[in-house]
């Protein structure tokens, strides 16, 4: 029975990983911060350490005699600064992976993001070969996830077995911490009224931590495995969505330079701005896969994205029950006219050939 140390343990990712590794029969040490949620561990029977990640002398401790090491805590926030996003993805992965090569750790299996990989070009799809070329895009944490991967494998050149998994954008039911599935909860509680133009990948989360778990027994050391399932356009997943929770989809669709506007006038405001042109610059891009790879050498197989949205949807539905009944599920008619304004000016535009 394997010995195997889960960073990040208590959160989205992280607790289904946890959760597998215990179906394996693994020994499962879990590190945990002060004032962790420990919600989606209530069950299960693990070791809890009191461990943050930027502690040396608490991380030589969590690896002491662990065989593996699921490196799965970092910093997903968009509002993060940038400092804090370095010192958390990249220093703590650093501070993780050292201490394991100085354990002897057999394995490491590092949890990246298709963020470290970039964006396709617009219409198109990007697998593991892609050159990242996405630090042009001005988003901090994409910048850091990039940095966080460079730093694994460097330490893994030095003897450390490091495989990496590159998740694309993670749903499922028990996102408590409000993090990759909190685009669906601003769905339903109708707080996106307006969006931009672009795509991204959905895969299960039950799905990647199955793919952690591949990584850790035939993955090869010094690769790096895109964990993603169906790209959809902002277009098609809201349509989804309003099936599945009988909420109104968005009413606008700006034009980027538009909404890169409008945020930037958020942002001299004072107080917390409702969108910050970062999360334009995010939103508006191809976040959209092949997983070719990961089937290939991995076995890997995602379930039907189907029944990861239907899960998504009720766990958010289910939730915010209270909210949904004060506030509706139609938009705000405000909305819905200004949205048919910029439609009929979308089609003015196309007609005279002018973009809009």
């Amino acid at each position: 029975m394997p010995t195997s140390l889960v960073t990040g343990g208590t959160g989205f990712i992280g607790s289904h990983v946890v959760r597998a590794l215990v179906e394996r029969g693994d020994d499962v040490r879990v590190t945990v911060r002060e004032g962790s949620k420990l919600d989606n561990l209530g069950d299960l029977d693990v070791h809890r350490v009191t461990c943050d990640i930027l502690d040396r002398r608490a991380v030589g401790r969590a690896v002491r005699g662990v065989d593996r090491v699921f490196h799965v805590a970092g910093l997903t926030s968009l509002r993060a600064s940038a400092e804090r996003l370095y010192r958390v993805n990249v220093e703590g992965t650093r501070a993780v992976l050292e201490a394991a090569l100085r354990a002897g750790v057999q394995r490491v299996v590092h949890t990246s993001s298709v963020a470290a990989i970039g964006p396709a070009p617009p219409g198109g799809t990007a697998d593991e070969t892609q050159p990242f070329a996405a630090a042009t895009l001005g988003i901090p944490y994409v910048n850091s996830k990039r940095e966080a991967e460079v730093e694994a494998l460097r330490i893994g050149a030095h003897g450390l077995e490091v495989v990496v998994v590159n998740p694309a954008h993670v749903f499922g039911r028990g996102d408590i911490y409000h993090s990759s599935t909190e685009l669906v909860r601003r769905y339903v509680l109708r707080r996106i009224p307006a969006y931009v133009n672009g795509a991204i990948n959905i895969v299960d989360v039950g799905d990647v931590a199955r793919g952690h778990l591949l990584a850790d027994e035939v993955g090869k050391p010094g690769e790096r495995y895109i964990l993603g399932n169906r790209n959809f356009t902002h277009d098609r997943l809201f349509a989804d969505l309003a099936r599945l929770s009988g909420v109104e989809p968005p009413s606008i669709r700006l034009p980027l330079p538009v909404a890169l506007a409008m945020a930037h006038a958020a942002e001299a405001l004072p107080g917390r701005p409702p969108v910050t042109t970062v999360e334009v610059r995010a939103f508006a891009a191809w976040w959209t896969y092949r997983n070719t790879k990961a089937r290939r050498e991995l076995g890997w197989k995602p379930g039907p994205h189907e029944d990861t949205l239907e899960a998504t949807v009720q766990w958010h539905l289910e939730r915010e029950a209270d909210r949904m009944a004060r506030g509706g599920r139609s938009q705000p008619l405000q909305w819905r006219v200004a949205g048919a304004a910029m439609s009929r000016a979308e089609r003015v535009a196309a007609r005279l050939g002018v973009q809009l």
